[in-house]
């Protein structure tokens, strides 16, 4: 099972299509429909009706004669046309609510709307025939919608790393989540059983590795449509530019005015479909009067160059201060999400999703680890004996212990109250063995100090290696098994370890 689809079990809830979009899918994978059957269907959404006809009727087709009906509509623009529009139109509406967490779906809307206008721009331009470049363009950043559904705080941090940082969204989602939001949006519509055709280019733009030939212009063309889209949403817009002249160059073998006049006609044309999806068009406007309007505002300027360069140096600082600020305050966020308040450890919540990456790991690379569960002997003595205050300073002083006891790349966690957890990558069981043991000795060696007094305390450690070659391959059953181990080792009569080890190993 691959991280997404692992995941989507677990924790992402897929959300259903529309209704409306079954019943279309439905009739025109049959072989034998008609325009009327595929009309019906439409016309019984009127809001619907009204924004195809809206649509078909504006400058963007630009038809000598009015259209008047879907079946008109039909026979004008065609099956696959029509189809893609009404699904364009149903899918942005159902998917416009949004989780309160400052998630900004006009931004995203009017991101996405650009995309698809630069896709059927550009898929003209080069001569490239695909009834669903629009749709595919519109779709291509759908899983943005499902991550931020399904983890609106984690995914806020991710925006805000993104915002913060040089790294793509993509890979940063790849860091946090084990994949991007390429990979969902395509599993999304896989599950929709939407064609291969708008499926496979979407879950390929922003990996490197080859697609199916048949695929390779659909692929280019929504990669040239993000970049044009990023032009007038981003924040390096001139980069994009240049991006975007290179792209339709090396692929196309398109140069000069032909790229500049695409550029702004993709914002004057985005501009008119916008209204068509009520999704209002912002400070959007075509990139050249963009540089003509900086062109009037340098040339006004009264100041010296001088006082130019401080003014942008002043600008730049204060940009990357804020920016290093920003990155500080999600890291904050991030430890406070995965730390435990008491001893500053990893939290539970943590060790189970570090428990998931590393089994998936070991895997998919054959490489085996370890995992070591402990807790302190006759824990709630001390409590009884000293209070809890004390005991919690004896929480502390046992997790600095561990700290030292074992290696930097150990995943050092509080499995909850007295008991810990330590997950050991790359190590088998007989240097788990050594660990464990370290780890027992140098806390029964710790003298911990509270109040004047000098308290002691020992732990019960049980252990277990998992490779890929056990027979059992649940994550669960690692746990239990280590569980069981420690079980043995406080019924042996603490300040022990124990190992269990896995059939088949």
């Amino acid at each position: 099972m691959s991280n997404i689809q692992g995941l989507i079990s677990e924790k992402i809830r897929l959300p259903s299509p529309p209704a409306i979009a079954i019943r279309i899918l439905d009739i025109v994978r049959k072989d034998d429909f008609s325009f009327s059957d595929l009309a019906r269907i439409i016309e019984s959404d009127p809001a619907l009706v009204a924004k195809i006809l809206k649509l078909a009727n504006s400058s963007y087709y630009n038809f000598a004669r009015k259209v008047t009906s879907i079946e008109m509509a039909l026979s004008v623009l065609g099956t696959h046309a029509v189809k893609n529009i009404a699904l364009s139109f149903v899918i942005c509406s159902e998917a416009k609510t949004s989780v309160d967490n400052g998630f900004n779906f006009d931004l995203y809307w009017r991101r996405a709307i650009t995309s698809a206008v630069a896709a059927d721009l550009t898929a003209a331009m080069v001569g490239f025939r695909s009834p669903d470049v629009f749709v595919t363009a519109l779709l291509q950043d759908i899983g943005i919608i499902v991550f931020n559904a399904s983890f609106p705080e984690q995914y806020q941090l991710t925006i805000n790393e993104n915002l913060a940082s040089l790294a793509p969204l993509y890979e940063i989602e790849q860091h946090f989540f084990g994949f991007g939001h390429h990979e969902l949006g395509a599993e999304l519509l896989h599950s929709w059983q939407l064609p291969e055709g708008i499926c496979i280019p979407i879950r390929y733009h922003h990996r490197h590795d080859p697609i199916p030939d048949q695929y390779s212009n659909h692929l280019e063309i929504l990669r040239i449509s993000d970049c044009l889209a990023s032009i007038y949403h981003g924040n390096k817009s001139v980069d994009k530019v240049k991006q975007v002249r290179k792209m339709l160059d090396t692929t196309f073998g398109i140069q000069g005015k032909a790229v500049d006049k695409l550029i702004d006609e993709v914002a004057s044309k985005s501009l008119e479909i916008l209204a068509s999806f009520d999704i209002p068009p912002g400070s959007m406007q075509p990139f050249s009067l963009i540089l003509q309007e900086a062109n009037e505002e340098l040339s006004n300027l009264n100041t010296s160059y001088e006082l130019l360069v401080i003014e942008l140096r002043q600008a730049k600082e204060k940009a990357e201060k804020l920016a290093n600020e920003l990155h500080s305050a999600n890291e904050k966020l991030h430890e406070l999400a995965f730390r435990d308040a008491l001893t500053g450890l990893y939290n539970h919540r943590y060790f189970q999703e570090s428990m998931d990456r590393e089994l998936e790991r070991s895997k998919r690379y054959q490489r085996e680890f370890s995992l070591i569960i402990f807790d302190i002997d006759h824990f709630k003595k001390i409590n009884d004996t000293y209070g809890h205050p004390t005991g919690d300073r004896v929480l502390i002083a046992i997790s600095r212990g561990v700290e030292q006891s074992v290696r930097g790349s150990d995943i050092i966690a509080r499995y909850g109250g007295e008991e810990f957890a330590v997950i050991l990558p790359e190590t088998d069981l007989s240097a788990a063995n050594a660990v464990a043991e370290r780890l027992r000795n140098d806390i029964e060696r710790l003298d911990i100090f509270v109040d004047g007094m000098t308290i002691k305390a020992t732990v019960s450690v049980g252990y277990t290696c998992y490779r890929n070659s056990a027979r059992i391959q649940e994550k669960g059953a690692i746990i239990g098994m280590a569980d069981r181990a420690l079980y043995i080792a406080k019924q042996s009569g603490r300040n022990m370890t124990h190992a269990m080890k896995f059939a088949g190993t």
